[in-house]
């Protein structure tokens, strides 16, 4: 008689986010897997629990409804999983100029309760999902994950301290800790205070878009699911310590970006709309990923075309998904 599977128990938190939603419903899409998910998010204003409705009946779904801050509820939380899948974050780097204080509070402080708590109560992998935006901005070339964190924003600067703080978890105590730093993301149930999904959802409303500056920043687009897949092989064939760069191998400037889009929305340049450079705008993002090519055999699936005509699509058919949200938010101006 084979021997039944063990069964994988896995908290991800900020799980009813863009990413962190998208990777509980990647676990659960196999019904025969032997896998526990238990959601911790706050369902702050980019959460949404409608993310879940896809697997919301699973059995193997747990909700809990909580702020990764909340140092009893967390203590409470983690024995018995294996396993901590961390997006909980604040992501907006608009806000983080408001509102700095928000992003210290969840992005830093949530991250040292759960290392806390994970480390109490033994479990075994650890793995805090990061940003490019910690490396800040290259002028050519791209970044290796050896390179010193130099964040720009708020925004980056506490994801910045939440990788350092992973990581003095897992050289003082021996944690198991791996960190991952994917490139722009973009897909299905994005909220739309995001470039991709603000212009897609202005232009059906008949508006104009808001392009930031000459819009000759550049980033390095990754599709959701390409995303979560590095993710899951990080969590699966990384190893302890160790920082894995997740990117998509297409670069954009905005400017670029924005006609794409335009022209899959049948509108013409005269649909944007200049508005003034944010802050400390970083010029160029671009990760080297030949690490977790090389040691996860991460690639990339989803070209970048197909994606974002994909993405369009759904944006343009699930309206009901998005019009309520169109009132939550920052949604003045795009953050890429």
């Amino acid at each position: 008689m084979a021997a039944e599977a063990t069964t994988r128990r896995v908290l991800v938190t900020g799980g009813a986010g863009f990413i962190g939603s998208a990777y509980v419903r990647m676990l659960l899409a196999d019904p025969r897997q032997a896998i526990a998910v238990t959601v911790l998010d706050k369902l702050s204003y980019a959460g949404n629990p409608r993310n879940l409705d896809p697997v919301r009946a699973d059995p193997r779904l747990s909700f809990v409804h909580g702020s990764v801050c909340d140092t009893a509820l967390v203590e409470r939380l983690l024995p018995g999983h294996d396993q901590v899948v961390h997006f909980a974050a604040e992501s907006h780097v608009d806000r983080s100029l408001a509102v700095p204080a928000e992003f210290v509070t969840t992005n830093v402080g949530g991250t040292q309760t759960l290392l806390d708590a994970a480390l109490r109560h033994g479990v075994r992998t650890f793995l805090h999902v990061s940003t490019d935006e910690v490396y800040g901005s290259i002028d050519t070339g791209s970044w290796q994950e050896t390179e010193p964190v130099a964040p720009n924003s708020p925004y980056s600067a506490t994801k910045a301290g939440a990788d350092l703080l992973c990581l003095a978890y897992g050289r003082t105590h021996g944690m198991d800790v791996r960190i991952t730093r994917g490139s722009n993301t973009y897909g299905p149930f994005q909220f739309p205070e995001k470039i991709i999904p603000l212009f897609v959802t202005n232009l059906v409303l008949g508006r104009r878009v808001p392009l930031y500056g000459d819009g000759l920043n550049v980033r390095d687009w990754l599709h959701v699911e390409d995303h979560c897949r590095g993710i899951e092989l990080a969590v699966q064939r990384g190893r302890p310590g160790q920082v894995y760069n997740i990117g998509g191998g297409t670069e954009l400037s905005n400017h670029e970006l924005t006609l794409m889009i335009l022209k899959l929305l049948g509108a013409g340049p005269e649909m944007i709309e200049p508005v003034a450079d944010r802050k400390g705008h970083d010029r160029r993002y671009s990760v080297d990923w030949a690490k977790a090519a090389g040691e996860l055999g991460y690639r990339p699936r989803v070209g970048f075309d197909d994606g974002l005509r994909d993405t369009v699509s759904w944006y343009q058919r699930n309206r009901h998904w998005w019009a309520p949200l169109r009132d939550r938010g920052p949604l003045a101006s795009p953050d890429d």
